[in-house]
Order: structure tokens, then sequence, then C-alpha cells
């Protein structure tokens, strides 16, 4: 513990040892200001995956019949918000569906989330970052944790200490009980890159693009895991102009990833088991050099699944980070 000298003068007025003990206690105040403030910009707590995604559904039947049936997720209540379900695959990976409210824009994705192992403490060092925090701390039925923000392309931002998931069903048959990734569209990667690499640690992995010369995809991994954020860029230097971005586009832009071992084999089990979507496409080769294929939910947001590794040489770029397993 740490002394404080007082430095009373020997001799003087009243008045000379009450100013030096204000002196003091001024200094002492700020030492329990600035201290764990100074703790909090030096340590990150770790973040370690992705959470969820959240959707919006105009049709909440049609979304379960997506998320339960056809993609297999075990459906739960929501300790976040009691209008929403969650669909879980995983204890600590899930898609939040809410209904569409009655003003609304063209996206269908009300949030982004990413699990951490200390969402008090991130919380304190994010803020000692000057970043603005959009919500208190805040605690769920389920014994987790989580506050807000927003990153600077004004996507609303969660960071999720888990709490108690639930055990996944025995009758599930999930397509996959990994979400390996979330891509959302970006307009300024500069900015992007100062919230998610400089403060938040992302870590490099993948580029590619359409046509060279362009970039249209630009991969950032958790600092302390292997899932990852995916940049869809769009306008100037991508291959998507921003007079293309009406709502069947941004469905496609803004998604999230399961990842499968097998495409093979998981294609066949939707179609043999009748739970292929009136939309879809694929299975392709991705530029990245993995097997991927496309579903839709009923408000046209894209489910992606995706092999782990990839097969074949990607394009554009090498991976500089280990790819998820299983």
């Amino acid at each position: 513990m740490s002394c404080i000298w007082l430095g009373l003068p020997k001799s003087g007025t009243l008045a000379d040892i009450m100013m030096t003990l204000r002196s003091v206690l001024r200094y002492a105040l700020t030492l329990l200001v600035v201290t764990p403030l100074a703790v909090a910009q030096q340590s990150r707590p770790a973040i370690t995956g992705i959470s969820h995604m959240c959707v919006l559904s105009h049709d909440l039947a049609a979304s379960d019949n997506f998320y339960g049936h056809i993609l297999g997720a075990t459906k739960g209540v929501d300790p976040q918000d009691p209008a929403g379900v969650r669909y879980y695959f995983s204890p600590t990976q899930f898609v939040e569906v809410l209904p569409l409210p009655a003003e609304h824009t063209i996206s269908r994705m009300a949030c982004v989330a990413y699990n951490t192992t200390d969402a008090k403490a991130l919380r304190l060092y994010l803020t000692a970052h000057g970043v603005d925090i959009t919500s208190e701390l805040k605690q769920g039925s389920d014994g987790g944790s989580w506050f807000d923000t927003k990153d600077p392309e004004g996507n609303e931002v969660q960071f999720v200490q888990p709490g108690k998931g639930p055990e996944i069903s025995q009758s599930a048959a999930p397509i996959s009980n990994h979400i390996i990734h979330m891509g959302y569209l970006v307009h300024n990667r500069k900015d992007e890159d100062h919230f998610y690499r400089e403060l938040l640690g992302f870590q490099p992995y993948w580029f590619g693009w359409r046509e060279a010369g362009n970039v249209d995809w630009i991969s950032q991994q958790v600092p302390d895991g292997h899932d990852w954020l995916e940049y869809m860029m769009v306008g100037d230097g991508s291959d998507v102009p921003l007079s293309h971005v009406d709502q069947a586009q941004l469905g496609v832009l803004n998604h999230f990833s399961l990842g499968v071992k097998n495409m093979e084999e998981a294609v066949t089990l939707l179609y043999r088991e009748d739970r292929v979507t009136p939309r879809q496409n694929g299975p392709q080769m991705g530029k990245d050099g993995k097997w991927q294929a496309n579903l839709y939910d009923p408000d046209g947001t894209r489910v992606e699944l995706m092999e782990f590794q990839p097969v074949t040489k990607p394009c554009c770029s090498e991976f500089t980070a280990k790819s998820p397993e299983n």
C-alpha cells in the first residue's frame, strides 16, 4: 500500500497547516481516480470469439422455421429482451431474433456481439480510451453481463460475458455448432481499423477481391480466438458501388457464417431432410479457397455455410493466422 508523506510545516499558522492538508487531500484523491484509469488503459480483457448477431424479423413464425428447423438451432428465451428469441448453436453462440419495429431502415441487422472474459473491465478499458459507451453494464437472467457501444460505421456492438447457456437439445440437428465469422458493410476501413484493430486488438487474417485492383473483403480475427470479422467493403476501391446497396444487397453483406467440416455432407443433410430454403446458392469454391454455400432467412439475411479449412490456395493474399478447426 502506498504511503503519503504529509509534509506538515514544523511551524506556522493554522492556516498554513490547513492549506498543506488540503493539498495532500487533493493529491490523494487524484491517485484514487487516476490509478484505476491508468490500469484500464493498459489492460484489455480477452475477446475470445463471436457471441451472436441480432436480426430483425417481419414474421417470427417464418424465422422460427428457418433458424429452428432448417438450421436446427435450439430455441431459447432471450435474457436480454423479452420480445426476442434466441436460437443456440452452442451454449455461448446464437442468433437473437427480434421483431421488426414499425419504424425501421432497410437493414435487418440489429447488432453484432463478441464474447469477452470480463465485460465490466472491457467497458472500463474502452471508456478510458475515449469510446462512447451507449449503455451501462447490464445483467441477464442467465447470469451473463454485457454492454453496448457503436463502431465507427454506427453498428451496435455488444460485448458479452456469457452466463449459463442452455443445454443443446438432444433432438436438435444443428447444421453447425460454431459461428466462425460475421460480416457487415464497411465504408471506411481506416476508421474501422482504429476501433477493431488498434483499440480492441483484432488481427489480420485474410483479404480478397472479385477483380484485381479492388479490395472487397478484409478479415480480422478476434485477438484471443480464431473467429473473425469480415469487412464487406462498399464504395470506392471495392466491387460494390454505394448505389447498389438496397435491402437485398445489404442482406448479402450483413451476414454470419456457420462452420462445417464437410460441405458435401452438410448440403446432403439439408436436402435429405427437406431443410433447403427457397433462396439459396452453392456450394461453390470461395476466393479464400474454402467451400461455401448460402442460405437466406425470410428477411434476406444471408447465412453462409463454410468449411473450416481451405482446400486450395486462396486468391489475393495468404492466411496470416490459424483457421478455426471445429
